[in-house]
């Protein structure tokens, strides 16, 4: 399955957090299977996030497009910049 294929399919079964705050929570607390991170994310919050994700020894993927491009596979009306699948 590509990148895509993977977010939608773990939002539809509800195995996937999205957005940055709620991302760090998720990460500091378990051990998530991808992180999904978008190009144009801010570089602070990047930093933070790949920190991170080196510390719980997690895969981190960055999304080819924006993160208005992540919103619309989200199937979200916003923005995302991170999406957790658990």
């Amino acid at each position: 399955m590509t990148l895509v294929e993977d977010v939608q399919s773990a939002i539809k079964t509800g195995k996937a957090v999205i957005g940055y705050k709620e991302s760090i929570r998720f990460i500091k607390l378990n051990i998530p299977k991808v992180i999904v991170v978008a190009r144009n994310m801010p570089e602070k919050y990047r930093k933070e996030i790949e920190h991170n994700a080196r510390t719980s020894g997690t895969k981190l993927e960055i999304f080819d497009g924006s993160s208005k491009d992540l919103g619309v596979i989200c199937g979200k009306p916003f923005p995302v910049t991170t999406v957790v699948i658990k």
